[in-house]
């Protein structure tokens, strides 16, 4: 793998060669700022770029917008936990940043040690993401509506949209969990419900403090349902979805009779924050599976698959994106192999399912769906 990284600092520049010091299969290259690393995108040509978004001369995100125009790649950006910096990581995932790591502490840059595991982990995410890219673009084209294939192998199936043995019962709650790649997915997903749709939905996307609150925000200058960060206990309300607060976890409860979810002190014995598995956990306790429908999206990792393949394996539905579509096909490819997703749909198709599931009638159960 050939790694760049850009940064207008020699000091993190040396700590980001550093954190990639001793893994042999990567070969890296620096660039001290957005022209610089222009010039190196076509004589290097990169695998992955990982790039700050303060730069002089050329701003990370005009670089940004260079490199997809004249050579797309995977790029991880290294932003700050500001809200200027969570500002412009959203604007960085708008032109087409895969992920982004956030520095600790704000600009203090001898901390990014802290987020080595963190970066080296997103970067070889990304790598993984383009070569599977590539093993897909190679293969024939799948019919899209074919049956699916039976569950021994975790590899992706798309079915036909339709109702499954649930399909008769009221959803009360849908459940996301999503990881790397997962804003903007989430984004395009949201603005196409409509805004009287009859369930509220309640979000787990891994996303640091600061970030949910702007993430929010943009989504709700896009989408017809009402967007709301999870900051507080509250009752959940159809036709919204609530992003879970950055550095919490977050719980579905019932009180005085309501469906309600509240965050929740983090859980220092889960990898991943906001936690997917948690969240699923806590809505089972809560509903029973045929009154849940889960929704599994890109990210690394098996946050959440074990917990959302009980809902599907217990009578509910399930859905789980597609590795064509997903820029790191761990989360949904973990429910997979579990045999919990009733249906594996590209991302740009999701929100057509939910609709079909909850906001066309039911019909009469006559026969399942799976």
């Amino acid at each position: 793998m050939r790694l760049l990284v850009v940064d207008d600092s020699a000091l993190m520049r040396r700590m980001l060669q550093e954190c990639f010091a001793g893994e042999p299969d990567i070969e890296l290259l620096a660039a001290r700022d957005g022209e610089d690393a222009l010039a190196k995108l076509h004589s290097f040509a990169p695998d992955v770029i990982t790039l700050d978004i303060n730069m002089p001369k050329m701003d990370g995100l005009s670089c940004l917008a260079r490199i997809m125009e004249e050579r797309p790649c995977p790029v991880v950006m290294v932003s700050s936990l500001t809200e200027r910096g969570a500002l412009a990581t959203f604007e960085a995932l708008e032109l087409g940043a895969v992920d982004y790591v956030a520095k600790p502490d704000g600009t203090v840059s001898l901390s990014l040690d802290l987020v080595y595991d963190e970066l080296r982990a997103k970067v070889r995410a990304a790598f993984a993401g383009k070569r599977a890219k590539a093993r897909n673009a190679a293969r024939p084209a799948p019919a899209r509506l074919a049956p699916k294939a039976p569950p021994a192998a975790p590899a992706a199936r798309v079915v036909q949209i339709g109702r499954n043995r649930a399909g008769s019962e009221p959803v009360e709650l849908v459940v996301i969990g999503s990881s790397t790649g997962g804003p903007k997915t989430l984004g395009d997903i949201l603005a196409a419900l409509p805004a009287d749709f009859p369930a509220p939905i309640l979000i787990a996307q891994h996303m640091p403090p600061r970030f949910t609150r702007i993430y929010a925000e943009r989504l709700a200058g896009i989408c017809r349902i009402k967007i709301r960060e999870l900051d507080r206990a509250q009752p959940l309300q159809p036709g919204t979805a609530y992003i879970a607060q950055g550095a919490k976890d977050v719980i579905v409860t019932r009180k005085m009779r309501r469906l309600c979810a509240e965050p929740m002190p983090l859980d220092g014995g889960l990898t991943w924050h906001p936690s997917v598995s948690r969240m699923v956990a806590s809505a089972l306790e809560t509903l029973a599976p045929e009154r849940l429908v889960g929704v599994m999206l890109t990210g690394m990792g098996d946050d959440g698959a074990a917990e959302m393949a009980r809902i599907h394996q217990n009578g509910g539905r399930t859905i789980a994106e597609s590795e064509e579509t997903a820029v790191v096909w761990g989360m949904p490819q973990q429910l997979i192999a579990y045999d919990g997703a009733s249906v594996v749909l590209p991302c740009d198709r999701v929100a057509e399912q939910l609709r079909h599931w909850l906001v066309v009638p039911a019909p009469q159960r006559t026969s399942q769906c799976r």
